[in-house]
């Protein structure tokens, strides 16, 4: 049993340089005087504080630090007020604005001119004063002027009195704008970190530094694998934290068979001393990204910086794992919710050194604040083919087929399924996570050492199920020549199967490691036309799952940073974009395509 008193939750905190983003509010009202203004005063800024509680009390920040609204300090009826507004905005980091209003202002007078910003702007439905017709004039300046904002209008009239009534089509509105856009603005400043170059040929590995730049404002850093040599040898880490990690290790994560052939295994010396290796792995990987305060201590001041990065990919294939153990066991706890330190934020480390998986994962962490798990888009398994290797008809949510997510490494322990929501398997925010729920995850894994036959340094693979009925959302970012970035979206739901026919299908592929198996919603349409499709159109080797239909979210997202979306299965009446997309007619999917391609990257 693990270990419950290891597995306190700990406080949240920001591990990167910079202050958090503060989501800006600005009121924006009728400039004339002599009573009108002065009659939409308390009602304009009682909108504003109505916005701010919205999101202040329904959002937190990945980490699960507060998010912080900060509002203009008057309302905004004309060039003046609104460059006071911008002002104080830049001195309070502000990455996101929220124009509000009730009544007719302005447009170009009032509105956000900060290119900087992500904006959107919320247009109260009322009669007494034209808020419509305002946010229909403030949002053809935003298109006019080449500066998107999303529209906020909600679908009943409401009386001037209930301005403080955040009507639900509203609240849905503000709610993913502000979670997509505050996820735009996380990643802007800080880096990728690319430990090794490019794993086994995966285009996915072949990091493209003007991608990160120009799309999503990062930088890229790269480090080499003999790094990690030279932390072993120099003894480059927390000698205490080291300690404290091995024990943890040893009480809480338990060895499965191993499935080398007897001749080939490894001592158990050997295997305890690669316990010892990949502890250390996990703990310099953590270290290069964030940095350590207590290198700086042991008169490691360079070391103890970090690269401040937020995502991290490790090659390990082959030129590591050929004479290393491999990465499974870092990367699968540092994707985790919790480990010796207690429950905690994810780290966000792709296998292979795949980026661009990496970056699907952390779109799903920055939008729900929860671990993701890395893998392979391995086998399309058909009704048939189930049937005839395990004798077992499938039904309820395999039915069509399922898909067969595995792969050695990152792939977060939340996903076996062990938390709760309502009572039903779920993966949540580390801050939610209880320590009998994290406690239920380490019991539900076995560690298996590493294959001979690929990893032959050895290491440690999880091997894990994840459990069925969970929500879950597959992504992939593909990079293409004369197009450039493009987003895939898959949602569907994780299947349970019987017990046996889990075990002749997975000893197919490979017993030691992680699986989900994974039935995507389909539309009988285009690529989800079945589940084979959904396989068959799938860009790449690897997808990124998260907890939850995310979908939409992604969508917004992939908007803002003007990366058009390629294949979805989201219903049309939930994605949203900003209406600059209006112009380009009445295709959906066209539309993004050309829209991105006319704004350009949100960084060049």
């Amino acid at each position: 049993m693990a270990d419950l008193s290891s597995l306190k939750v700990t406080a949240p905190v920001n591990r990167y340089r910079g202050a958090l983003p503060k989501i800006g509010i600005r009121p924006t009202i009728d400039g004339r005087r002599r009573g009108v203004r002065e009659s939409l005063e308390e009602p304009t800024m009682n909108m504003a504080k109505a916005a701010a509680k919205l999101i202040s009390e329904n959002l937190r920040h990945p980490n699960g630090q507060p998010i912080e609204c900060v509002i203009a300090d008057s309302c905004i009826g004309g060039v003046a007020e609104a460059a006071a507004c911008q002002d104080k905005f830049s001195r309070e980091n502000v990455g996101v604005t929220l124009t509000v209003t009730p009544c007719w202002c302005y447009g170009s007078e009032t509105m956000d001119m900060d290119p900087a910003t992500i904006k959107a702007v919320w247009g109260f439905n009322g009669t007494d004063r034209p808020g419509a017709v305002y946010l229909a004039a403030v949002l053809a300046a935003h298109s006019q002027k080449g500066l998107p904002a999303f529209g906020i209008y909600g679908r009943d009239v409401m009386d001037m009195a209930d301005i403080t009534k955040v009507p639900q089509d509203v609240q849905d509105k503000i709610l993913r704008f502000a979670k997509a856009a505050l996820a735009a603005v996380w990643m802007r400043g800080k880096s990728y970190l690319s430990i090794g170059s490019v794993a086994m040929g995966i285009a996915g590995s072949i990091s493209n530094a003007d991608f990160f730049q120009e799309y999503l404002g990062m930088r890229n850093e790269y480090v080499d694998m003999s790094e990690l040599v030279r932390r072993f040898d120099e003894k480059i880490y927390s000698d205490a934290e080291y300690k404290r990690a091995l024990e943890w290790v040893k009480k809480n994560c338990k060895e499965g068979p191993d499935n080398n052939p007897p001749k080939e295994q490894h001592s158990r010396r050997r295997k305890d001393e690669v316990w010892k290796t990949v502890v250390k792995m996990a703990i310099i990987v953590r270290d290069l990204m964030i940095g350590n305060p207590d290198l700086k201590r042991k008169g490691l001041i360079e070391e103890s910086l970090g690269h401040n990065a937020i995502l991290a990919g490790f090659q390990g294939q082959r030129q590591w794992t050929d004479h290393f153990p491999n990465g499974d066991f870092m990367e699968v706890i540092l994707n985790s919710s919790f480990d010796w330190n207690g429950i905690r934020s994810p780290y966000v480390v792709a296998t292979e050194n795949d980026g661009l998986n990496g970056v699907s994962m952390l779109f799903g962490y920055l939008l729900t604040g929860c671990a993701q798990v890395f893998a392979d888009v391995r086998t399309y398994w058909s009704p048939d083919a189930i049937q005839r290797v395990t004798g077992w008809k499938p039904e309820g949510l395999a039915a069509n087929g399922l898909i067969h997510l595995i792969n050695s490494g990152s792939a977060a322990l939340d996903g076996i399924g062990k938390q709760k929501i309502n009572g039903k398997p779920a993966w949540k925010p580390f801050w939610e996570i209880t320590p009998e729920e994290a406690g239920a995850c380490l019991d539900s894994v076995s560690w298996r050492y590493g294959s001979l036959g690929y990893f032959r340094g050895g290491g440690y693979s999880s091997d894990f199920l994840s459990e069925g009925g969970m929500p879950v959302t597959m992504t992939r970012l593909n990079l293409v020549k004369g197009l450039g970035p493009v987003l895939q979206i898959a949602e569907g739901h994780t299947a349970s199967v019987p017990e046996n026919v889990h075990d002749k299908l997975d000893a197919r592929t490979d017993p030691t490691w992680p699986t989900t198996w994974f039935a995507p919603r389909i539309t009988g349409e285009g690529p989800f036309k079945d589940v084979y499709t959904v396989m068959a159109k799938w860009g790449a080797n690897h997808g990124a799952v998260s907890y939850g239909h995310i979908g939409a979210d992604l969508i917004t997202l992939a908007s803002i940073l003007r990366i058009p979306v390629c294949m979805h299965n989201v219903e049309l009446d939930k994605i949203y974009r900003p209406s600059y997309w209006n112009s380009f007619g009445m295709d959906a999917e066209s539309a993004d395509y050309r829209a991105c391609d006319a704004l350009g990257p949100l960084f060049k």
